[in-house]
Order: structure tokens, then sequence, then C-alpha cells
């Protein structure tokens, strides 16, 4: 099996709008994630979690900056297209036609 991250994004307004969101909403949205991850459990290695806000770092400075990154899971697949098929019925792709969900796979460490 190959492993692949997998990146959540949207566009900044979007993660406004959640915040902006009822209880009853952002329960709802939980609720179908954690469903979302149930049902493809055996794909996930690692559940990974909601990202923050960005530093910039290079080698004279870090500064803040904005991205588009919502949070980030670890996936095992055969293939990208696989991985492609299980995450066709995200629920982060569901919200809005301007998410999106990057895949790239995760090659092993060269030891030489």
């Amino acid at each position: 099996m190959k492993k692949f991250l997998v990146l959540c994004r949207a566009p900044l307004a979007s993660f406004q709008a959640l915040r902006n969101a009822s209880k009853e909403e952002r329960q709802a949205m939980i609720d179908g994630w954690k469903a979302w991850e149930g049902k493809n459990s055996a794909s996930i290695v690692n559940q990974g979690a909601p990202l923050g806000k960005s530093l910039r770092v290079t080698t004279t400075d870090a500064s803040p900056m904005a991205n588009d990154l919502g949070s980030f899971t670890i996936f095992q697949a055969e293939s990208q297209e696989a991985l492609a098929a299980i995450l066709k019925d995200h629920p982060h792709l569901m919200r809005s036609d301007e998410r999106f969900i990057e895949m790239v796979e995760m090659t092993p460490m060269p030891t030489a």
C-alpha cells in the first residue's frame, strides 16, 4: 500500500464562514466527518487535524502568511486513483464548489 498526504483546501472566506456558523451547523459538519471517517477507516493511517496559521521561515526571518489549508490526513491506498475514488464524497467537498482536496504520495526516505 502507498501512503498519501491529503490536504483539505478552501478559500479564506470559507474558514470565516465556518467560524460564523451556528453550534448546530458545526455539530452537523462534525457528525458528517465522523460518519465518513468511520466508513473509510481502513484507508486512514493518521486522522490528522485541522491546521492553524502559517509562519514562513527563511534563513533571514520568519513571518506570518495566509494559506488555504484547512486540515490534513494521511491515507493508504493502492494508487492515487483508488484514493481519489474514496475521497469523491469527502465531507470537505460537499460544502462548496471552491473547496478541493490535494493529495501527494509520501515516498520512502532514501537510505543511500
